[in-house]
């Protein structure tokens, strides 16, 4: 969370904007912290991914989980919640369990936010990317605040159902930083993101049972002053995200998918990835 690049960080209770920083549950309005603009992003510092979680390790299972518990009133939210996270290596492939077990209704979201860049250059923009069933995503306004429409992507930047570079874009930030809209009735082994270096040498796959996922190209700039591996620097689109999640505000979108939990339905969340050759040999 660090310099808020939040790398390799679990984001949350609720990840992602909230806009207005401000949300009505069951009749009751709660006001949280504004950390962008007006909004909250990824539960401000008080977030899960700024908190120390307890670890065990599982060397049966080749495993490591972390737990915490975030009492009632923490970040603003309603109710204590017990989550875990699971981080489980199976050859190349690594799969994340998330859980959160609250002890009455209060919104859950949460994000991984690892980021990946698969060359050898400073930049990712020249990374192939195919997002086979993102054929929609949910448009925002000015402060990347979900306005409610769901619009197709054909014919668009945004557009990845068929593997194009992540770079030329037509505006001026050359930025990425959106939502799209998985779609329904997809088969569960097949990725939904598949993401390739610019050298061919390797290819991302991610798997996720989460509605949405938020593309993230990186613009960090100049805010990250330590260094990454052999000492370099991260720069502007040094790097990509690819964060599976529910939608962004949906607390206030009555039109997104709900993300209340409740002691009777608590959160569950599972994602993976796994890094092969271009070829498709997963054991590089």
């Amino acid at each position: 969370p660090l310099h808020g690049a939040y790398f390799g960080a679990i984001a949350g209770r609720v990840a992602n904007r909230i806009g207005g920083a401000a949300f009505c549950l069951d009749g009751r309005n709660y006001t949280l912290d504004r950390n962008d603009g007006n909004h909250q992003l990824h539960g401000d510092r008080g977030g899960l991914s700024h908190q120390i979680w307890k670890m065990e390790t599982d060397t049966r299972q080749n495993a490591i989980q972390f737990s915490l518990r975030s009492p009632d009133g923490d970040m603003g939210y309603p109710g204590e919640v017990h989550f875990t996270a699971i981080y489980r290596l199976s050859g190349n492939r690594l799969t994340l369990e998330l859980t959160g077990n609250p002890d009455r209704p209060t919104p859950i979201s949460l994000v991984q936010h690892h980021y990946f860049n698969l060359g050898r250059t400073a930049s990712v923009q020249q990374h192939v990317l195919h997002l086979p069933y993102c054929r929609r995503r949910t448009m925002t306004d000015d402060e990347r605040i979900p306005t409610g429409e769901i619009a197709p992507v054909e014919g668009t930047d945004w557009d990845f159902t068929t593997p194009r570079q992540i770079s030329p874009l037509r505006n001026a930030q050359n930025r990425y930083d959106g939502n799209f809209v998985l779609g329904e009735n997809r088969d569960p082994d097949e990725p939904v993101a598949i993401l390739c270096g610019e050298d061919g040498a390797l290819t991302l796959r991610q798997w996720t049972d989460r509605p949405g996922l938020q593309f993230y190209n990186s613009s960090l700039g100049g805010d990250c002053p330590f260094p990454g591996l052999e000492g370099r620097r991260y720069g502007a689109f040094s790097a990509v995200c690819l964060e599976d999640q529910m939608f962004p505000d949906a607390v206030n979108q009555p039109k997104f998918p709900s993300i209340i939990a409740t002691p009777d339905q608590p959160y569950r969340h599972r994602c993976a990835f796994e890094i092969g050759t271009v070829d498709g040999d997963r054991n590089p």
